[in-house]
């Protein structure tokens, strides 16, 4: 048992010496590395960065009520197109019992005015008609019996304002309907029926009963790093695409750049805008999520290499062109360079049209 156990044992060191024989001779050949051959090509550059963000209406106005009260119906819902002066929702006012109480005695006491006028009118208009007083008498009955009644109606309607928010006069115009201000769609429709609101005035903004924007109007709301907002100028083009609209590409034009940066996770980033010029077939809605490809700098028809190919050395580029295919030779020639995108770059001298020069590595063996 022990003399088979002693040769297993031999077996395998003999084993391990050859395989560690194997691996040193292995290390020791020469590397032989090949390489792409690549074709220098007329080609179109351009350098663009992307922002981040989302498409907004140029113009959202929020609807609210001119009058405190509850809202006792919905007319519209969100998504529905609506023109300036169209009807939303109608308001039920909660009369305030002290004003309330107030309306009522001012409408009694203008009836108790208004009927001694009618009594005293009606007596002198009769004595008039019987030359028994003068006119300026009558005159001044007649006088006092219409301003009697026009308190009568004005404490009417000022009770009737009180109670209901309407009066007869004012039906149709009523604070108590919410009219949209402006032509487009709604976008949301934050109350409810039996949900109280409270009017505007200058020491509450008041409830929001509706938005609406025109979304024909639409803008891309995003914003770019402090290391490439110096590059972009009023007026220039964008891409813009939506991340729920795919195969789609929106042509816009940048509108506006912040003058002022603000500080987000450690970065400076500028607030821009661009107006997006919407094709007629697309519906886009309010808040989709976005991005804005930018074309910084851009040429066309220039003679362009992989910028993989280039080696770098200080300040000045090299290339290696190939003098020789197999065994592979190249030759180390220095080369101006300009735009790059990531991937291709510019060459404005050093090289021709059709120069093969040396790519990126790609087989590496020992002889």
């Amino acid at each position: 048992m022990k003399r088979i156990l002693r040769i297993i044992g031999l077996v395998l060191l003999g084993l391990l010496v050859i395989s560690t024989f194997m691996f040193l001779w292995q290390k020791s050949r020469p590397k032989v590395v090949q390489y792409t051959i690549v074709t220098a090509q007329k080609g179109d550059i351009q350098k663009s960065t992307v922002a981040t963000g989302k498409v907004e209406p140029r113009n959202e106005i929020l609807i609210k009520p001119q009058m405190s009260g509850i809202i006792s119906e919905v007319y519209k819902e969100a998504g529905d197109m609506v023109k300036a002066g169209d009807i939303i929702a109608k308001i039920q006012v909660v009369p305030d019992m002290v004003n309330l109480s107030s309306a009522e005695s001012r409408v009694e006491r203008a009836k108790l005015a208004a009927n001694q006028s009618r009594s005293n009118y009606e007596r002198d208009l009769k004595l008039y008609q019987n030359d028994v007083i003068s006119r300026e008498e009558f005159e001044k009955v007649e006088l006092q019996y219409k301003n009697d009644e026009e308190e009568l109606r004005a404490a009417t309607d000022n009770l009737s304002l009180v109670r209901t928010g309407i009066t007869q006069s004012s039906a149709q115009i009523s604070n108590t309907l919410v009219r949209s201000t402006v032509d487009g769609t709604i976008l949301d429709i934050p109350v409810k029926v039996g949900n109280s609101v409270i009017q505007t005035n200058n020491f509450n903004d008041g409830t929001t009963v509706a938005s609406v924007a025109d979304l024909s109007d639409m803008l891309f709301i995003g914003k770019i790093d402090e290391t490439e907002v110096g590059r972009l100028t009023s007026g220039m083009p964008i891409e813009i695409t939506i991340g729920a609209i795919q195969g789609r590409t929106i042509p816009a034009n940048l509108e506006y750049i912040s003058p002022k940066g603000t500080e987000e996770s450690g970065a400076i980033l500028f607030e821009m805008k661009a107006a997006l010029k919407i094709p007629e077939d697309l519906f886009i809605r309010a808040g989709y999520s976005a991005n804005a490809n930018i074309i910084l700098d851009k040429r066309e028809q220039v003679l362009t290499i992989p910028e993989s190919s280039l080696e770098f050395s200080g300040d000045s580029a090299f290339v290696y062109m190939v003098k020789n295919e197999e065994p592979q030779e190249f030759e180390r020639h220095f080369v101006k360079i300009g735009l790059s995108d990531g991937i291709n770059i510019e060459v404005t001298e050093g090289l021709k049209e059709n120069d093969r020069i040396r790519g990126s590595e790609i087989i590496e063996e020992r002889k």
